[in-house]
């Protein structure tokens, strides 16, 4: 087991890399050009060589790389955002509390929904409960999640107008995020559940 553990902590370390390398790739081949959208509109030559070298912009792909890497690994450091000049780690961190909220109460809102449907399915089999079920769950399971969140907003917060569309100052605004986060894997555990139960449900135990 301890060298099961080990095997896949140590197969991490070429996809993280392999991860950052392409994110890396995608984000320097993305037009536009940082320099300039941090100095303006409005800059010699000299002010711009000057920080693009403060960037470190100014070397091969491969060494921009490198040193990005380094920077993870021997100081935790994510650099510097191009548009708040902030650090990357702190801007992390100021959202980090919130999108773990919202991903708990997603996972959450999946468990109640999830499995107590896929229960029922089972102890109901081949019944028009069963059906419906199945046919809901797959209804949610082909939508993505953020065409899922783009029609709860237009139905609920800019038709109906029962809950806001940004923002998390009330309880009502937690409610599309969560949702829209949570119904979507409601399919796989419902499934999971249901064939599970069928498995065992006529054994003498459960």
């Amino acid at each position: 087991m301890g060298k099961f553990i080990l095997k896949r902590i140590l197969w991490m370390i070429p996809v993280l890399l392999g991860v950052l390398f392409i994110v890396f790739t995608i984000n320097r081949l993305t037009p536009g050009d940082p320099v300039t959208a941090i100095l303006g509109s409005n800059y010699t030559e000299e002010q711009y060589v000057q920080q693009e070298a403060a960037m470190g912009l100014d070397k091969p792909f491969l060494v921009q790389f490198v040193n990005y890497v380094k920077d993870i690994v021997t100081g935790f450091d994510f650099g510097t955002s191009y548009q708040s000049r902030q650090s990357v780690g702190k801007e992390i961190a100021k959202r980090l509390p919130t999108t773990l909220s919202i991903g708990v109460l997603g996972v959450l809102v999946t468990a109640i929904i999830g499995i107590p449907l896929g229960i029922i399915a089972a102890t109901h089999q081949n019944s028009i409960f069963d059906y419906i079920v199945t046919v809901v769950s797959m209804f949610f399971a082909s939508m993505p999640n953020f065409w899922m969140a783009l029609m709860m907003i237009i139905i609920f917060s800019l038709n109906l107008r029962w809950v806001p569309a940004t923002g998390l100052a009330t309880w009502k605004a937690w409610i599309l995020p969560v949702l829209s986060l949570g119904l979507s894997p409601v399919a796989s555990v419902t499934r999971m559940t249901r064939s599970s139960m069928l498995e065992v449900i006529r054994q003498d135990y459960i």
